[in-house]
């Protein structure tokens, strides 16, 4: 007797895929928060835990239907406004309201304004107070302070007059290909890395002209672009060829702000 043909491999669980794993995390903080915590009388004898699926629905203005389909982890089409009426609803911390845009894939319309004048003064002082270069970069990786270390090893980028964008100056300024060891290995990494920390606000206006000034500008970061390589931004050995020290070695470190992470501090220490 032949054995029948195997069926073709079942689907992932349920529980495996991004919508049933945001729709647990919605039910589970949905249980915790009681009635009484949202101003709502405690009402009769309750078979579950916190409140019901309709009361929520009715703090976020959304149909009771479409609230339950995200629970139950279904292939629902949830707004960024939706998430966040869900998120005020549910009383979650900044940390959990981060959490849950995360697993919804969506940007947070609350998140800060990109802009510089917006940045803590005191993390655009704390540069001044570290003994090697040290600077912060925004969203577009436009340094928005730094120490005399840093101005003095960054020759036509933080020194003098320049464009402060340290994209535009890997890329298109000749003192970069100059100061850089081994250019080309560090232009691709920093290509991949801003495509990763970027992805979250693409479409902003000036992360759009940037990208798209580069694209046309320098033949090095279109290719590297165009090659969809993606990458953390790490740490590690940086080597300078610095036209007055000759060879320098730094190790690199960045730190990301609390409440603040589309913006980085990056401290270089000499090995």
């Amino acid at each position: 007797m032949s054995t029948p043909p195997s069926a073709d491999p079942s689907p992932p669980p349920l529980d495996a895929t991004p919508a049933r794993a945001l729709g647990d995390f919605i039910r589970a903080h949905r249980e915790r928060l009681s009635p009484q915590a949202v101003g709502l009388p405690p009402g009769p004898r309750r078979r579950t835990p916190g409140l019901r699926r309709e009361e929520v629905a009715q703090l976020c203005g959304v149909s009771p239907t479409w609230y339950t389909w995200i629970e139950q982890g279904r292939e629902v089409s949830a707004s960024a406004d939706a998430l966040a009426r869900i998120a005020v609803a549910l009383q979650l911390s900044r940390a959990e309201r981060a959490y849950l845009f995360e697993l919804a894939a969506q940007r947070d319309p609350a998140e800060p304004d990109p802009a510089a004048a917006d940045a803590p003064a005191t993390l655009l002082e704390t540069v001044q107070l570290v003994s090697t270069p040290a600077y912060v970069l925004d969203r577009q990786w436009n340094a928005l302070a730094w120490n005399a270390q840093a101005a003095d090893l960054f020759v036509g980028w933080l020194d003098g007059t320049h464009d402060r964008n340290l994209l535009r100056f890997t890329f298109t300024e000749p003192a970069a290909r100059a100061l850089i060891v081994d250019w080309e290995t560090r232009a691709r990494r920093l290509a991949a890395e801003f495509r990763a920390d970027s992805i979250r606000h693409l479409n902003d206006a000036p992360t759009r002209g940037l990208i798209d000034t580069l694209t046309s500008t320098s033949d090095a970061f279109a290719r590297f672009w165009a090659s969809q390589d993606v990458g953390e931004r790490e740490g590690g050995r940086r080597e300078f060829n610095h036209p007055r020290d000759g060879y320098v070695v730094y190790d690199q470190i960045t730190f990301k702000p609390a409440h603040r992470e589309d913006l980085k501090l990056v401290v270089l220490v000499r090995e």
